[in-house]
């Protein structure tokens, strides 16, 4: 039995939901010879231990410790703010990092980080769970294998059912760079084309209080594509059907939809229609339930050495470089071309 120890940081909400991953590899894993140990840290140190007893894990007082003691992979669930100091820490011990998207809350703060990485020759995943969710990975081959034909429009949806707490959305960056660079990042996968240029709009009709600290919580942006294609990315924090992610790709000679299932979270108006009939989805965490297993079992066989890392730091910061273009035409109200990615 060969034993991968993995160190977490962060248990907060979606670090709850990555340390229980990891756990649950073991029913996948350990029949093949590999056994996951899970280590963790967190400033909150009495949750975390809580957390650390229910999973069958070990609790650590700190970044340091946690890293000195040995582990073979570093996984980063803490706030943005942190993202650049714990990725340098981790490539810094000659380990495998995954970290949660963004690298850093802007492209300025995320070029330095780049730089550091590729100097250590680092090995750092980002984490933009769409990339291995069964209807995205679907609709890339579809497209890859012409099935399609070629792509003339694209229709990104993001949709949260109520929005989260006024403190996270003060230091997120704003709707485009917390929920739309998701959509970002799926359309550059997908299409293996580039962004040059946004034009974005944006409106507040629920929470004043969401305004109040520079957020919208209804947006919508037009995307170029460096082929001339066109793309539409939209989202919401009020989207009271369900949470509701859905990719629609019009191509030349075929169509298809990502997220349109019995969970849709809408209703058809036209008459004898019943689909879809089933209970939608209530957040992110339930929709891309199995996108998040499939993103840490792929981390696993990243620090195992098997494959190669399905999501970079340069792939993170160029989805970012889009988001923050989204941010600066809502705020100008102009469209804004983007630079070259020289980063790539």
């Amino acid at each position: 039995m060969k034993d991968i120890t993995l160190g977490l940081v962060g248990v907060g909400r979606i670090g709850v939901m990555h340390a229980g991953n990891i756990v649950s590899l073991n029913d996948v894993l350990r029949p093949h010879g590999i056994n996951v140990r899970l280590r963790l840290t967190d400033v909150a140190a009495d949750h975390a231990r809580t957390v650390a007893k229910g999973l069958g894990a070990e609790f650590f007082p700190s970044v340091e410790v946690l890293i000195g003691s040995g582990i073979d992979g570093l996984v980063i669930a803490t706030g943005t703010g942190t993202h650049p100091e714990l990725i340098r820490a981790g490539v810094d011990a000659g380990i495998p990092v995954f970290c949660e998207k963004p690298v850093a809350m802007n492209v300025a703060d995320s070029l330095p980080v780049l730089d550091y990485i590729r100097a250590s020759k680092g090995t750092v995943q980002i984490g933009h769970q769409r990339r291995f969710d069964a209807g995205y990975l679907e609709a890339k081959r579809a497209f890859a294998a012409g099935e399609l034909g070629w792509i003339h429009s694209l229709r990104a949806v993001t949709c949260d059912m109520a929005p989260p707490p006024v403190e996270f959305l003060a230091t997120s960056g704003g709707l485009f760079r917390d929920c739309s660079v998701h959509d970002f990042d799926i359309l550059r996968w997908l299409t293996g084309r580039e962004i040059v240029e946004v034009y974005a709009k944006g409106s507040n009709k629920g929470d004043p209080a969401i305004g109040a600290v520079g957020d919208v919580d209804t947006a919508l942006a037009l995307v170029t594509f460096d082929d001339g294609s066109l793309g539409s990315v939209g989202a919401s924090r009020y989207n009271g059907a369900g949470h509701d992610v859905r990719l629609e790709i019009q191509g030349s000679t075929g169509s298809l939809m990502v997220g349109l299932d019995e969970k849709t979270a809408l209703a058809s108006a036209e008459a004898g229609i019943e689909f879809p009939s089933g209970e939608s989805h209530k957040t992110f965490a339930e929709r891309f339930d199995q996108a998040y297993r499939s993103e840490m079992a792929a981390f696993v066989e990243l620090v195992l050495g098997r494959r190669e890392n399905p999501c970079t730091a340069e792939d993170a910061v160029a989805a970012s470089l889009v988001a923050d273009a989204a941010q600066e035409s809502l705020e100008t109200g102009l469209p804004v071309r983007l630079a070259a990615a020289v980063f790539l």
